[in-house]
C-alpha cells in the first residue's frame, strides 16, 4: 500500500510505500485495551509505603494501668486506634506490571498504526526539522501542514526541534525507538518521516 508524503508548503504531495502488515492491519480494539492497560500499570511507581503497628515506635510499655482509671484498656501506643499509632492494613511498596509478551505488544502497535492511517490522523513527510531552536520556527514549519498539535515522531529529534517545541502546548517529538501505544493515541494527529516510518515498518513487519 502507498502512504501520501505531504510537502510543507507549496508542491505536489508524493507516495511512500510501506508495509500492509504494518500500516493496514485490522483494528484489534480488545488487544489494544489490554495493552494500553498494562503500559499505564508498568509506568506505575508502586512506591507508597505505610507503618504497620510492629514498625512504629515506641509502645514498650503499657501507657496506663489496666483498671480504675475510667478509660478504655490499652496495652501499647503503637495501637491503630491511637494518633500516632500503626496503620491496619499499611500499603508497602509493590509492582504493579502486567506481563504483555511481545507478539502481543507488536500487533497492538500495528493495529493503532493501522487505525490512525484510516482515521486520516497519520501525516507523512520526508523531513521534518527546523533551522534553529525557535518556537516561532516550529509553528510555522507545523502551520505549512496546516497541524496545530502534534505528535512528531522522527529517527531521532534533533537538538532546535527539541527546543523549538517546549513552550507548544500539545505538540511532543518522540525517536522512533520510544513510540509506545499511550502516546500514539494521545493526541490528533501523527506527524513521521520518511525514515521513522522505515525504521517502524522494519521493526513492526
Amino acid at each position: 500500500m502507498e502512504l501520501a508524503l505531504q510537502k510543507s508548503g507549496a508542491g505536489e504531495a508524493a507516495a511512500l510505500t510501506v508495509s500492509e502488515r504494518v500500516f493496514s492491519a485490522p483494528f484489534n480494539e480488545p488487544l489494544v485495551h489490554q495493552v494500553l492497560t498494562a503500559y499505564r500499570a508498568g509506568a506505575r511507581s508502586g512506591a507508597k509505603a505505610q507503618r504497620s503497628r510492629s514498625e512504629v515506635r515506641g509502645g514498650g510499655r503499657k501507657p496506663r494501668r489496666q483498671k480504675g482509671t475510667g478509660l478504655a484498656r490499652a496495652g501499647t501506643i503503637r495501637s491503630p486506634i491511637w494518633r500516632g499509632g500503626g496503620v491496619t492494613f499499611a500499603a508497602k511498596p509493590q509492582c504493579h506490571a502486567k506481563k504483555v509478551n511481545k507478539k502481543m505488544y507488536r500487533a497492538a502497535m500495528r493495529s493503532i498504526l493501522s487505525e490512525l492511517v484510516r482515521q486520516g490522523r497519520m501525516v507523512c513527510v520526508a523531513e521534518f526539522d527546523v533551522a534553529e531552536a525557535k518556537t516561532r520556527a516550529v509553528r510555522q514549519k507545523l502551520a505549512e501542514l496546516d497541524l496545530k498539535e502534534a505528535l512528531i515522531i522522527t529517527p531521532e529529534p534533533g537538538r532546535n526541534l527539541v527546543l523549538g517545541i517546549r513552550n507548544i502546548p500539545r505538540v511532543r517529538a518522540l525517536a522512533a525507538a520510544e513510540i509506545n501505544p499511550y502516546a500514539l493515541i494521545g493526541y490528533d494527529k501523527v506527524l513521521m518521516t520518511r525514515a521513522a516510518v522505515e525504521k517502524i515498518q522494519a521493526w513492526l513487519a
